[in-house]
């Protein structure tokens, strides 16, 4: 009987499995979880309205009980996302557009991370009077677009930035470290320039690796026990380096983002390109040469791909869902969040999730449920509520084969890895007119501040409108 109900995507027969003891509790959990059943049953659980500006990150704290916000407003907000509550609204100190948001765990909720446009990153503590102190911790020389917190650690983590440098962080000393900065293709065993990096994620599974991305096709991955630099340029030196076989000494396209399941697959989502899941095994080594060989290039296996979807106007992230990563997220420039089976690379869901675009998603880390933020002011739950089993769309076929016009149209114009950072903000400059025009926004002068100080802010609590404005650009990141 056991094989009758195999694989199984019928929540019903699930049930029956767990009463006729066929499965445990935890197991039953799990799969149910993970079906493709569950999956089409996702729907809008409710919106959180409180941010003036575009959202730009949404994560969940270890627990999954609190959601914490950043945007271009400037402001960071925490919510009781279940109750759709505000708890706690306050400005964050940066002087220009929130890029990340993370709350750092076994602090009791009370220390969060930020990064943002103004370059800097700085740390935010909720006190027991109800003020928070916000200070910086350090400044790259170009936008810090994310944060990688080490799995379990309340004090350790990394940031990166378009100056290409990636830095170590440990609040016991509340300094941070220089480590290296990126370069790109190696020729003749010294690195070129150096690349800007947008994004930044630790293996869970071992997480004294850690990989990064940018303004090239190449995925590096890092050992933080035994990084190598070249003491010459102080370029980092790479582990191993990731890339499809197609885009191999290829400036077509660059990385937006990044994500680890917690097998250490890879999973990396490219500009007006394809997203791409990578096996431990399929790694390129450190060195890459800048004119691979045919046969070089042959030689690499070819990594599962993701695709319907565009990630053009923003930069967008990527994402695993269920509870063992099962799924793959992304939004789109068409508005729609993207669903896939991991393995296969079957699209099985798509939903509407922003008039405009959908930037980013973030799963809970322990049930079913999902936050997604845009272009829009607010941020989206999504829950398997429905009563209704939704098939994809009547015009999926018409919507995918828009993005993937819309892709190829792109990709006929060739970007050096020079120019791409500067695509990037025009890119910016582009969404924040295409906002200006539909809702009206107006500038706000920045807040003068000495940048290398702490200082207290109270907060009313629930108030979202407190010390809050519109800043001048959309995310990007």
């Amino acid at each position: 009987m056991e094989g009758v109900f195999k694989n199984s995507e019928n929540g019903l027969l699930e049930f029956f499995k767990r009463e006729m003891g066929f499965c445990s509790p935890r197991i039953f959990s799990r799969r149910v979880s993970s079906s493709e059943t569950l999956i089409k049953k996702i729907d809008l659980y409710g919106k959180l309205t409180g941010h003036q500006g575009c959202v730009n990150t949404v994560e969940f704290n270890s627990t999954g009980e609190l959601l914490v916000s950043g945007s271009d407003d400037r402001q960071i907000m925490l919510w009781d996302w279940a109750t759709q509550k505000l708890k706690l609204s306050y400005p964050s100190g940066h002087l220009d557009n929130i890029f990340q948001a993370r709350i750092m765990p076994f602090t009791d909720d009370r220390k969060i991370v930020t990064s943002s446009a103004d370059c800097q990153v700085r740390l935010s503590q909720l006190l027991d009077n109800g003020s928070v102190e916000t200070k910086r911790l350090s400044k790259h020389q170009g936008r810090v677009h994310r944060l990688a917190v080490e799995p379990g650690s309340p004090y350790v983590f990394y940031s990166c930035g378009e100056d290409g440098f990636v830095q170590h962080y440990d609040l016991r000393s509340n300094s941070a470290t220089k480590l290296f900065y990126c370069s790109s293709a190696v020729e003749n065993d010294r690195p070129s320039s150096s690349i800007g990096l947008n994004a930044i994620v630790i293996d869970p599974r071992n997480p004294n690796y850690f990989a990064v991305g940018g303004a090239d096709v190449y995925a590096r991955v890092y050992d933080i026990r035994k990084y190598q630099i070249n003491t010459s340029t102080k370029a980092g030196i790479p582990v191993d380096t990731f890339c499809p076989r197609h885009l191999i000494g290829t400036h077509d396209a660059h990385i937006t983002a990044l994500a680890y399941s917690n097998t250490s697959e890879l999973l990396v989502s490219y500009n007006d390109e394809l997203i791409y899941l990578f096996q431990k095994n399929m790694g390129l080594g450190p060195n890459i040469s800048s004119s691979p060989s045919s046969e070089d290039t042959r030689s690499v296996a070819e990594a599962q791909v993701y695709s319907g979807h565009r990630n053009s106007q923003t930069v967008k992230g990527v994402s695993f869902f269920g509870p063992n990563d099962e799924y793959v997220l992304s939004g789109s420039d068409c508005g729609y969040i993207f669903i896939w089976k991991k393995k296969g690379g079957k699209l099985v869901r798509m939903m509407v999730g922003d008039r405009h675009i959908v930037n980013q998603l973030e799963p809970h880390p322990l049930i079913p449920v999902l936050a997604t933020c845009g272009i829009e002011k607010n941020i989206k739950i999504w829950s398997p509520s429905s009563n209704v089993i939704s098939p994809l769309p009547e015009n999926v076929q018409e919507i995918m084969e828009a993005n993937r016009q819309g892709r190829e149209d792109h990709s006929r114009v060739t970007l050096t890895p020079d120019v791409i950072m500067h695509v990037l903000r025009l890119h910016r400059r582009q969404a924040r007119v295409y906002i200006e025009r539909r809702y009206n926004r107006e500038d706000i002068e920045s807040d003068d501040e000495d940048e290398g100080d702490g200082y207290v802010l109270g907060f009313s609590d629930g108030d979202p409108s407190e010390e809050g404005g519109n800043s001048r650009e959309c995310n990007i990141s």
